[in-house]
C-alpha cells in the first residue's frame, strides 16, 4: 500500500522566485535537515516538546547526573582504595551537566528552528544556506570528536580501576558499578558539549552571513540595502548574545573555580598525584576546558568578523571615490565602474569638457547659456549626495560595531587578554601559596 502522506519540503530548500510563501516562516516536518539533532536530543533526553517527554527528560538527568555517582560512591566498601579526587571529579562534572541541562531547557523553548536561526535564513543567498546545510551535517562530527576521546579514555580508566581495585567482591558488582559510572561520565559530558556545539553552529551561520555582506560591497550595493543587512545581522547577533550570556558567565565562573581546585588539590603538601588517583580529574578539567574555549573561540571569531566589516567599508568606500574620479562621463573608461548613482564622477564640481568659458572674453551670452544650460553641466549633487551616504555608513560601522556580548562586555581579543591575565595572576597567586622553594 502506498504512503498516502504529501512529501515535505526540504526545509533549506533552493531560492526560488519571490513570492508571499517564501517570506513566511515555514513549518517543522520529520524530514527536514534539523531530523538529526531532534533524533540527538530525544537519544540524549533532552526532549522538551511536550509533558511526558519533559519528565522523562528530568528522571533521566536526575538518575545518570546526580543518582548514579552518589549512589557508587555511597556502595563502595571502606576498604576500597581511596580515590581523594574523585569527589570533586564528580561535583564539577554535575555541576556542568546542570547548568548545560538547564539552559538547554531555557533554550529550546523557542523552538529547534528558532534557536538554530533557520527562519533567518529566507533573507540570505543560496550560498549561506548551503553553507549553513553542510555546517548541520558537521557538527555531529565536531561533537564525536569532543566526546568519544574523553570517553574512551574514562572507560578505560574506570576498567582499569575496577579491575585492579576490585572493591566488591562479586565481579558483576564490579562491573555494574563500572557501566553505571562510565554512563554517567558519558551523560553528563555529552550534555555539556551539546550546548556547546549548538553555540558554535550558530556563531558558524553569523560567519557565513558577513562573509555575504562583505561581498556586498564588492557589487557596489546600494547603501541602504547594505545598512538594512548590517541591522538584521546586529539585531540577530543581540538575540544570540541575550540567549548565551547566562551560560558563558556561568560556565567561565564554574570551570575557573573548577581548574582552581583541581591545582589546589594536586599542589598541597603530601598530596598522592598518578594515574589512578588524578587521571579522571585530568580527564574532567580537559572536557570542561575544551567546551569552554570552543564557546569563547566561536563568540570571538564571529565579533572580529562583524568588526572587520568596518575596514571593508571603508576601503569600498575609498576604492569607490577614487574610481569615480577617475572615470570621466565623457569618455568613460570600460574597465571602470560607471559613474552613476552614489559614485562621484571626476567632473562634478566644474563644466563640462569643451565648454570651459574664457575669463578674458566678452561673451556674455554664451556664459549665461553655459551656466543655465544643465545638459553642458553634471548633477554634482546627486553624487555628493551619494558620497555623503558612504560616508554616513562608514561612520555608522565604526560607531556601531555589534558581536557578541556578555552583559555589555563584547567578546573580542581585548576581552579574552584580560581575561587570561586575570586567570594567569590568579594562578601565580595560588602557586606562590602552595608551591615553596626550601
Amino acid at each position: 500500500m502506498a504512503d498516502s502522506r504529501p512529501a515535505a519540503a526540504p526545509l533549506l530548500s533552493p531560492r526560488k522566485k519571490p513570492s508571499a510563501a517564501q517570506y513566511t516562516r515555514s513549518a517543522s516536518h520529520a524530514g527536514d535537515e534539523l531530523r538529526s539533532f531532534r533524533a540527538c536530543l530525544r537519544w540524549m533526553c533532552i526532549d522538551h516538546t511536550d509533558g511526558p517527554r519533559s519528565a522523562g527528560s528530568w528522571a533521566v538527568f536526575f538518575l545518570l547526573a546526580v543518582a548514579a555517582p552518589a549512589a557508587v560512591a555511597l556502595a563502595l566498601p571502606a576498604t576500597a582504595p581511596p580515590r581523594p579526587l574523585d569527589g570533586q571529579v564528580q561535583v564539577s562534572l554535575t555541576l556542568a551537566a546542570t547548568l548545560a541541562f538547564l539552559s538547554l531547557c531555557s533554550l529550546l523553548r523557542v523552538g529547534l528552528r528558532r534557536l538554530l536561526c533557520i527562519d533567518r535564513l529566507r533573507h540570505d543567498s543560496d550560498e549561506v544556506r548551503a553553507g549553513y546545510t553542510a555546517q548541520l551535517n558537521r557538527s555531529f562530527r565536531v561533537l564525536a570528536c569532543f566526546l568519544a576521546p574523553c570517553s574512551l579514555a574514562d572507560a578505560a580508566y574506570k576498567v582499569y580501576w575496577y579491575w585492579a581495585a576490585a572493591p566488591f567482591r562479586s565481579p558483576w558488582w564490579n562491573a555494574a558499578a563500572c557501566a553505571l559510572e562510565a554512563a554517567s561520565w558519558v551523560y553528563r559530558t555529552a550534555v555539556f558539549f551539546m550546548i556547546c556545539v549548538l553555540f558554535r553552529v550558530i556563531c558558524y551561520l553569523q560567519v557565513l552571513r558577513m562573509v555575504g555582506f562583505a561581498r556586498e560591497f564588492g557589487r557596489f550595493a546600494d547603501v541602504a540595502v547594505v545598512l538594512e543587512h548590517h541591522r538584521r545581522i546586529r539585531d540577530q547577533l543581540r538575540r544570540i548574545s541575550h540567549r548565551y550570556r547566562r551560560f558563558i558567565i556561568f560556565c567561565l565562573v564554574l570551570v575557573t573555580a573548577s581548574q582552581f581546585s583541581a591545582l589546589l588539590a594536586t599542589t598541597r603538601p603530601h598530596a598522592r598525584i598518578n594515574i589512578a588517583t588524578a587521571g579522571e580529574l585530568a580527564l574532567c578539567s580537559v572536557s570542561l576546558v575544551a567546551g569552554l574555549l570552543v564557546c569563547l573561540h566561536s563568540a570571538a571569531k564571529i565579533t572580529h568578523k562583524t568588526q572587520a566589516i568596518t575596514s571593508v567599508a571603508a576601503a569600498w568606500h575609498a576604492d569607490a571615490t577614487i574610481h569615480a574620479f577617475d572615470n570621466d562621463l565623457e569618455d568613460p573608461d570600460p574597465a571602470l565602474p560607471a559613474a552613476t548613482g552614489y559614485l562621484a564622477p571626476a567632473n562634478a564640481y566644474r563644466v563640462a569638457p569643451g565648454e570651459e568659458s574664457d575669463s578674458y572674453g566678452d561673451d556674455d551670452d554664451a556664459m549665461s547659456e553655459g551656466s543655465i544650460d544643465d545638459s553642458k553641466l553634471v548633477p554634482f549633487q546627486v553624487n555628493n549626495m551619494s558620497f555623503q551616504k558612504r560616508q554616513a555608513l562608514v561612520n555608522y560601522l565604526e560607531n556601531n560595531r555589534a558581536g557578541i556580548t556578555v552583559y555589555g562586555f563584547v567578546v573580542d581579543r581585548t576581552w579574552l587578554h584580560a581575561l587570561f591575565m586575570i586567570e594567569f595572576s590568579l594562578v601565580m597567586w595560588l602557586l606562590g601559596k602552595t608551591v615553596g622553594i626550601s
